[in-house]
C-alpha cells in the first residue's frame, strides 16, 4: 500500500505557501527519505519524489496525459480547442503532432540559429544595459528573460518580431485559467486571449499561403501535411508558449543561483566562450533549481509502481525539483558545481514528453549567461535578490498545480548592494 504523505508534510508541501515555494527542497528531502512514491491525501493523487520513480513514471506507457475540458465546454470553446488539439494533451495523435513541427527543432537546425539569437541577445542586453546607464539600475526579467525568449521562438516559427508583445499579453492571459482560485472574469478573459490567439494564427496562416517565406509556417499551412487547419494554430500557439517558459523561468534562476554562488559565477566568466563547458554550466543550473518542478499523469490502465498499485483514473503527480536533488543520483546535490558531468537530470523531463524545444533552451540560456558574464561581469542584486512565486504555467509545462519556480532576479544596481556590484563601466 502506499504510504500517505505525513500530516506535517501535507502543511509543508503547500504550493499556495511562499515560503514552500522560495525553498521546496528541505520538505522534497523529508520526504523522498521516506518512500519514492507517497499518496497525498489533499490532492487526491500519488507524489513520485525520487529521480527512479519519476524517471518510471514520465516513461511509463500507461501513466499519460488526460485532457479535460474547462466546464461549461460551450462556453470555452476556443480555450479548450488550443489544449485538445495540442500535441501536449492529445495522446492518441502525440506522434503525429509531434513530427510535423520536429524538424525546426532538431539539434542541427537550433545550433544553425546561433547568429541570430546571439544578435537578438545581444540587442536585449544593449538595451538593458543602457537603461544601467541612464537610470542606475535595470529590470533584468522585464529587460531581458520575458522578452527575449519570446523573440527567439517568434522567429523560429515565423511570426513578425514586433508582435512579441502582443503574444507575450495572449500567452499571460490564457494560463491565467490555471491559477487555483482564478475569479470568472479571469476565466473568461483567458477564453477571449484564446479566440484573439486562434485568429491571430489563422490570418497569418493564411497570409502564408498566399505569400510563402522560408519558415515552418508557411511549409505548414499550405495543406499538404500531416496538420489539419486547427491543429496547426492549437499547435502553433502550443510552441510559442511553451516554447519561451523554460528559457524565461531558467534564465532568472539561473542568474539567482550564480549571485548565490559567487564562486560558479567565476567559473562560468571563465568558460563562456567554451560551448561545451557552458551547456554543462546549463545543465546543472536547470538540474539545482528546476524552472518547472511538477507534472501530472494519469493511469489510463492499472500500473505497478515500486510494488504498489495505481488504480485506473488515479493521478501521479511528479516533483522534477525533488527528482533532481536525490542523493542517490547526484552527489552534494544541494550544491552548485557547473563542471558536473554526467547530469542527468530531469528539468526538460525524459520519455515521449521530453521537452522538443530542450535544444532551443539550453543554447538560449547559454548564450544569455555568456553575454552576461561578457557585458555584467559585476553585476549585484538587491536584498533580497529574488521573489520565488508560484506561476500558473500549467498550461503550457505540463504541471498540475502552481509549483513552478520563478525566482525572479529582478534589478542589476550600479551601485553596491552586495558582494559584487554591476559598475558602469561593465556595460
Amino acid at each position: 500500500m502506499v504510504p500517505d504523505v505525513p500530516a506535517a508534510e501535507v502543511a509543508a508541501l503547500d504550493p499556495g505557501d511562499p515560503d514552500f515555494v522560495a525553498d521546496p527542497y528541505p520538505v522534497f528531502h523529508a520526504l523522498r527519505s521516506r518512500a519514492a512514491l507517497h499518496r497525498h491525501p489533499a490532492w487526491g493523487s500519488h507524489v513520485a519524489l525520487s529521480h527512479e520513480m519519476c524517471s518510471t513514471v514520465l516513461r511509463h506507457r500507461r501513466l499519460l496525459r488526460v485532457w479535460t475540458d474547462r466546464e461549461p465546454a460551450a462556453e470555452f470553446e476556443s480555450f479548450n480547442a488550443l489544449h485538445r488539439l495540442s500535441m501536449l494533451e492529445n495522446e492518441q495523435h502525440h506522434d503525429r503532432l509531434r513530427a510535423a513541427v520536429s524538424p525546426l527543432f532538431h539539434r542541427r537546425h537550433v545550433d544553425s540559429m546561433r547568429p541570430v539569437i546571439t544578435e537578438l541577445v545581444e540587442r536585449r542586453l544593449g538595451e538593458l544595459c543602457e537603461r544601467i546607464e541612464a537610470e542606475g539600475d535595470a529590470d533584468l526579467m522585464a529587460g531581458l528573460a520575458r522578452p527575449l525568449p519570446v523573440d527567439v521562438i517568434a522567429t523560429l516559427l515565423g511570426f513578425p518580431l514586433r508582435d512579441g508583445p502582443l503574444l507575450r499579453n495572449w500567452s499571460n492571459r490564457i494560463v491565467r485559467m490555471y491559477e487555483p482560485e482564478i475569479d470568472e472574469p479571469a476565466r473568461r478573459d483567458a477564453e477571449r486571449a484564446a479566440g484573439e490567439f486562434r485568429g491571430y494564427i489563422a490570418d497569418l496562416a493564411e497570409h502564408r499561403r498566399r505569400r510563402p517565406g522560408d519558415d515552418l509556417l508557411s511549409a505548414l499551412a499550405d495543406g499538404s501535411g500531416d496538420l489539419s487547419g486547427d491543429e496547426l494554430i492549437a499547435n502553433y500557439v502550443l510552441l510559442l508558449m511553451a516554447g519561451h517558459e523554460a528559457s524565461v523561468n531558467g534564465i532568472g534562476n539561473a542568474v539567482v543561483a550564480l549571485h548565490e554562488h559567487p564562486e560558479q559565477w567565476r567559473h562560468l566568466r571563465q568558460v563562456r566562450e567554451d560551448e561545451r563547458a557552458l551547456l554543462t554550466a546549463v545543465d546543472e543550473l536547470l538540474r539545482h533549481d528546476t524552472p518547472n518542478q511538477l507534472f501530472e499523469r494519469t493511469a489510463v490502465r492499472p500500473v505497478e509502481l515500486g510494488g504498489h498499485r495505481v488504480e485506473e483514473g488515479e493521478k501521479v503527480v511528479v516533483l522534477l525539483g525533488a527528482a533532481n536533488r536525490d542523493p542517490a543520483v547526484f552527489s552534494a546535490p544541494d550544491g552548485l558545481d557547473l563542471t558536473r558531468a554526467p547530469n542527468p537530470h530531469l528539468a526538460l523531463g525524459v520519455g515521449a514528453h521530453y521537452c522538443l524545444g530542450a535544444p532551443l533552451a539550453r543554447l538560449e540560456i547559454g548564450l544569455v549567461l555568456a553575454a552576461l558574464a561578457a557585458r555584467l561581469p559585476e553585476y549585484a542584486l538587491p536584498t533580497p535578490p529574488h521573489a520565488a512565486r508560484p506561476s500558473p504555467s500549467a498550461a503550457t509545462t505540463g504541471s498540475a498545480s502552481q509549483l513552478d519556480r520563478r525566482r525572479v532576479s529582478s534589478r542589476f544596481p550600479t551601485t553596491p548592494r552586495s558582494s559584487v556590484s554591476c559598475q558602469r563601466r561593465s556595460c
